[in-house]
């Protein structure tokens, strides 16, 4: 489903920015924390409504994103029990998680002069991806997606794997986050 909706039919809102800059991992209602991708430690935060668990990701002065954030968001799957997988639906939803995050972080840097942020965001049944830079152009898959052509089949993919997906913009200031939600694994 395609969409160009603020928040997801759950209309839970924006995840609250847990840190200015850097990389932390927050696990709400998780003591353990997990270390993030630049070696800094994980905060712990106070536990929230249905064990929530989300990480940021600054990407400040930060060169090769993609594997980057790739790299971030594997650490973040083993720390909420996705990786490694168990069975073969489980290690394809952590898979489809990793290439959202590699599709939503290609497309700032094609198209909005690079990501500024990285938000991802865990719950019992929902990873919620959000990417946000200082682009004015509005995602949207390519139609008619001709699958043939090389390039241009990000958002397809993205809208293919997610339950949803959308842009967030604020008010008076330049740029958006684009969200993708994907399913937890049965």
């Amino acid at each position: 489903m395609s969409t160009t909706r603020p928040y997801s039919p759950g209309d839970r809102g924006p995840e609250p920015s847990p840190e200015p800059s850097g990389a932390s991992g927050v696990s709400h209602g998780d003591a353990r924390g997990a270390g993030a991708s630049d070696g800094r430690t994980a905060a712990a935060a106070p536990g929230s409504p249905g064990g929530r668990q989300v990480r940021r990701l600054s990407f400040d002065d930060a060169s090769g994103v993609v594997p980057l954030a790739r790299d971030f968001a594997r650490q973040a799957l083993y720390a909420w029990g996705w990786l490694p997988a168990a069975t073969a639906d489980r290690r394809a939803a952590a898979e489809d998680v990793l290439l959202v995050v590699s599709e939503l972080v290609t497309n700032a840097c094609l198209h909005a002069e690079g990501p500024d942020a990285m938000v991802l965001g865990c719950d019992n049944k929902v990873i919620r991806v959000e990417v946000s830079d200082r682009g004015t152009g509005q995602p949207a898959p390519r139609t008619p997606h001709r699958a043939g052509r090389p390039g241009g089949h990000g958002m397809f993919i993205v809208q293919r794997l997610c339950l949803d997906w959308g842009v967030m913009r604020a008010q008076g200031v330049a740029g958006k986050t684009v969200w993708a939600e994907l399913g937890a694994p049965a």
